[in-house]
């Protein structure tokens, strides 16, 4: 399992009956978390969280606030993060793609040696990866379709001492996106994706990752440059295993380029136990040189 463990401002203090402890900079919180299915004693650590997010038997659910800034920030090495809890018990920020973060940088820097690198982030959210690319040094683009979360994503990017990066920012279906770079012959040398498992576009299109995931692969495999430097593919809630996630990578990149392909689960170490909590999967592509 690839390990986020590089965190000073966060952590998961103690899991138990279908719910997760975290410390986030300062403030305790208490979300559910579906992998936790076991009952293990809970200590005084979960006394006086600073906010609740409380699942509901009809679906969904609603934050309970204790004491809690409407915003915080939070700092990961040299990037920072805003967060303000909203729906579906989000906080804006997926704190196991640090793993995932750290990974793609080094590679991004190693290569900004010889010469400029392009990224380009679909399904990009609130700019986590984003930011970390360009920090590197890459010229990064940056697509959602939420227009908030595309603001979001600038925040951070300010925050994080980037407001003058070259970061192109665009509002629109990455399906959409994809296709008219594709007939724009525009390429990059990176591409992250981090696919919802369900979701609507702007004119009503249902996108399922079972279905539609491996279509959109294989023409977002197409803007590849040819002298690409990496692509990654995260998975979270779907159920969908590391190797689903490899053979994806195989099967739309090993016909162009002859490259090495890796998978795993991701995951966040537990402070009251020393376990490591399972927060999804990534899959990793990078050239043979």
């Amino acid at each position: 399992m690839w390990v986020a463990d590089n965190w000073n401002d966060y952590q998961v203090l103690d899991t138990s009956d279908g719910e997760k402890l975290e410390l986030w900079g300062e403030y305790k919180l208490i979300r559910p978390d579906p992998q936790v299915i076991w009952q293990t004693p809970r200590g005084r650590i979960w006394d006086r969280p600073n906010a609740h997010y409380h699942r509901s038997s009809k679906g969904g659910g609603e934050w309970e606030f204790f004491d809690l800034p409407r915003e915080w920030t939070i700092r990961y090495g040299d990037l920072s993060f805003r967060l303000k809890p909203f729906h579906f018990k989000h906080t804006g920020l997926f704190p196991e793609q640090a793993v995932n973060w750290d990974w793609f940088r080094a590679l991004i820097e190693a290569e900004s040696a010889r010469r400029k690198v392009k990224v380009l982030n679909l399904f990009a959210y609130t700019g986590g990866a984003t930011i970390a690319a360009a920090k590197a040094g890459a010229a990064v683009t940056h697509v959602d379709a939420s227009k908030g979360m595309v603001t979001w994503a600038k925040e951070n990017a300010a925050a994080s001492g980037l407001a003058d990066a070259p970061i192109r920012w665009l509002v629109d279906d990455c399906g959409k996106f994809v296709d008219r770079e594709i007939r724009r012959g525009n390429t990059y040398d990176a591409i992250i994706m981090d696919p919802p498992s369900y979701g609507r576009g702007p004119k009503g299109e249902i996108w399922k990752i079972e279905s539609s995931i491996y279509p959109f692969m294989t023409r977002a495999m197409k803007l590849l440059s040819d002298k690409p430097v990496f692509v990654l593919i995260n998975s979270y809630t779907t159920g969908l295993q590391p190797a689903v996630l490899s053979y994806l990578l195989h099967t739309t990149l090993d016909g162009r380029f002859n490259g090495r392909v890796e998978s795993s689960e991701i995951g966040l170490p537990v402070r009251s136990n020393g376990l490591i909590l399972p927060c999804g999967a990534a899959g990793r592509w990078t050239p043979l040189r």
